[in-house]
């Protein structure tokens, strides 16, 4: 039996980036022989082991034959007269196909470490073609790699889009697709995943709502840049600035979707866009499992972005109704993440990256005023009842008044 170090901690390890993959692959073994050895099996479509003192995972070598549609589509061999090299002829790019075995030696039948000192991310053979998570993963190296000068092969684009017109797309579960996706959103250029999948052609199967803003038009006076899916792009690229947190990003990547559906007699204007949106990012969230978290921020930032552009210019029912929409009358931890959100937005437009964006510490004074408007004090007071909901109404409404009149932007 021989144990070797695959994947990302390799390719990691040999571009000095930080990595919390370790991924092993076992070559020489049956399962009952890694089971004797107190390694706990978990693995339903492929014999995968956890070790028993490091709880890291082990894969038997195996090759793959094509049986169905999809990720899953696959009949898997692992019998222990399967090669390392063959295990490695599988796997999806060559910078993925590099092993170690136990004293650092490297073994690299499929010239990984050139394409790493060339950056470039390359599919290892034809296998690529059976695997239409092959071009989400791609387009996630992409994204992670993208600021140290890495590019796709043009014949691994290729293979993508012939992966794109073959239908496979449609056979990916919503579970991997959103797991692809997060992890591309936590990367440090995420927009190049999105763009690299429209340029092959997999933005349209898996986020169409998100796709046909591109060729859709803006009054340039707001957004120099005119296409809204360049737009989105930059804003996606802004909040990647501004904010780790993925579901900031997600939230900027589908804060405009409602434009993509703008009649096109009304174009360039988007009036109404807010509410157009709603319903797309509804549908795009349920379809593909996203978490409640993240689907809660984005539809917040879809339907209140507009209004948090023009905070100081509201009138007092309709600020109170942005703070009390977005959930800062309950938590400032429920604001931040909205109040990021719209400014990369507002910053995600050609020439006004760097504007000053006064509207974030205008609506956290707004919402630090109507902290003194206590309900335990209407109680004590004497209101009950549905008195509370009118006398609080009615504290808050003078407070922001007062508030308006004291503060500027």
């Amino acid at each position: 039996m021989q144990i070797y170090r695959v994947g990302g901690a390799v390719r990691d390890r040999l571009l000095n980036y930080p990595s919390s993959e370790n991924d092993w692959v076992v070559v020489g073994a049956s399962p009952q022989a890694l089971i004797d050895r107190g390694y706990r099996p978990v693995g339903r479509d492929f014999p995968v082991f956890i070790h028993p003192q490091s709880g890291e995972e082990y894969a038997l070598a195996r090759t793959e034959r094509k049986s169905g549609h999809g990720y899953g589509g696959f009949t898997f061999y692992t019998a222990s007269n399967v090669t390392l090299i063959e295990d490695l002829q599988r796997r999806d790019l060559t910078i993925n196909a590099i092993a170690e075995d136990s004293e650092g030696r490297l073994i690299d039948p499929y010239n990984g470490q050139r394409d790493l000192d060339d950056k470039i991310l390359r599919h290892v053979s034809d296998a690529f073609l059976e695997d239409p998570l092959r071009v989400l993963r791609t387009a996630r190296f992409a994204a992670r790699y993208h600021h140290l000068g890495f590019s796709i092969a043009s014949e691994t684009m290729d293979a993508m889009r012939v992966l794109v017109d073959s239908g496979e797309m449609e056979h990916l579960v919503a579970e991997r697709v959103w797991r692809e996706t997060q992890r591309a959103l936590g990367e440090q250029t995420p927009q190049v995943y999105f763009q690299t999948l429209r340029d092959c052609g997999a933005l349209a199967c898996i986020l169409p709502e998100v796709d046909r803003l591109f060729g859709v038009a803006q009054r340039p006076d707001f957004h120099p840049e005119i296409d809204t899916g360049v737009h989105t792009m930059m804003a996606l690229e802004q909040a990647a600035k501004l904010s780790d947190d993925c579901s900031v990003r997600f939230a900027v990547l589908v804060h405009d979707v409602g434009k993509g559906i703008t009649p096109a007699d009304v174009l360039p204007r988007h009036t109404g866009h807010e509410a157009r949106g709603l319903p797309l990012v509804k549908t795009l969230c349920e379809r593909l499992k996203v978490p409640n978290e993240y689907r809660k921020l984005a539809l917040v930032v879809t339907e209140y972005h507009l209004q948090c552009h023009r905070a100081a210019d509201l009138k007092v029912e309709t600020l109170l109704n942005l703070l009390r929409g977005v959930g800062a009358l309950k938590s400032s931890a429920k604001l931040e993440p909205f109040l990021l959100s719209c400014e990369a937005d507002a910053r995600g437009r050609l020439g006004l990256e760097n504007r000053h964006y006064s509207s974030p510490n205008y609506l956290r004074r707004a919402q630090s005023a109507l902290g003194t408007v206590s309900i335990a004090d209407l109680v004590s007071s004497g209101a009950a009842g549905d008195e509370i909901g009118r006398q609080l109404h009615d504290r808050q409404i003078a407070r922001l008044t007062e508030f308006k009149q004291t503060n500027q932007p």
